[in-house]
């Protein structure tokens, strides 16, 4: 590896893999079948949701789309959240704790990062880690089953706060800085406005440190122009410095663009 110039941090969700047909579709599973079948979200009302910046938990999220509906139909529905993340995880996951075994939604999700990306990143003088809002199963199920890393850096769902808090975040950049000089810049490449939130949070926490958002269109906003212009505007509201179509467009060369200082 080259001499460190900067840090990258991944969500994983929408970023290193294509959750639209598993983890956005459970949810609309979730509320369907505890509305009784009365609503099934449609994407874009997954991702208004989300664009409020604190339903990073797609259990929460389910839940409180069942409990809105509730409200604006006028009719009561049990959402009991033990219950929820049950019927949740069957879909996405499958039965049992054995990822060998799991049958769910998360055995289809197409892949978005390879290995050869980031050994290219870390000889470019960038390495990187993962923090993400979802279960430590399901992210080491991408990151070591489905595209062959060995021992990556992550930060899960029970290790850390829910985004946008960013304490999730400088736990990542702490096990990083094991191996790198203090202080490099960090950047985190978040497909939601939470995780927009959480640079700018952490922004705002250690102003001496540059902290850079990037913006991923997740695939699913990128099947229509216009929806993928606002999307890309409201990630740009939150924070996001620059905002790519794909994560593996966040080269070496486009960091130390990004990171170089005004003027120079």
């Amino acid at each position: 590896m080259s001499i460190p110039i900067a840090l990258a941090v991944f969500d994983i969700d929408g970023v290193v893999r294509d959750v639209s047909g598993s983890y956005r579709r459970a949810i609309a599973d979730t509320v369907e079948h505890f509305t009784q079948g009365h609503y099934r979200p449609s994407p874009i009302d997954i991702d208004q949701l989300k664009s409020e910046g604190v339903w990073n938990n797609d259990w929460k999220a389910s839940q409180e789309l069942i409990h809105r509906h509730g409200l604006a139909s006028g009719q009561t529905y049990s959402s009991d959240y033990d219950a929820v993340v049950e019927y949740f995880q069957e879909r996405y996951r499958g039965s049992g704790d054995d990822p060998s075994q799991w049958t769910g939604y998360i055995t289809q999700e197409p892949i978005l990062m390879t290995v050869d990306y980031l050994t290219k990143l870390a000889s470019g003088g960038v390495p990187s880690a993962f923090f993400s809002g979802a279960t430590r199963g399901s992210a080491n199920y991408i990151l070591q089953q489905r595209i062959g890393l060995v021992q990556p850096i992550l930060i899960a769902m029970a290790d850390a706060p829910s985004k946008p808090d960013p304490t999730g975040l400088y736990m990542t950049v702490e096990q990083l800085e094991k191996s790198t000089p203090a202080g490099l810049p960090v950047l985190y490449a978040g497909d939601t406005v939470a995780d927009m939130a959480t640079i700018e949070a952490a922004k705002a926490e250690f102003p001496e440190r540059v902290w850079l958002g990037v913006g991923v269109l997740p695939p699913h906003v990128q099947t229509d122009t216009g929806y993928q212009n606002r999307y890309s505007h409201t990630l740009k509201e939150a924070g996001a410095s620059i905002v790519l179509s794909h994560v593996e467009q966040l080269t070496a060369g486009k960091i130390q663009t990004l990171i170089k200082p005004k003027g120079c």
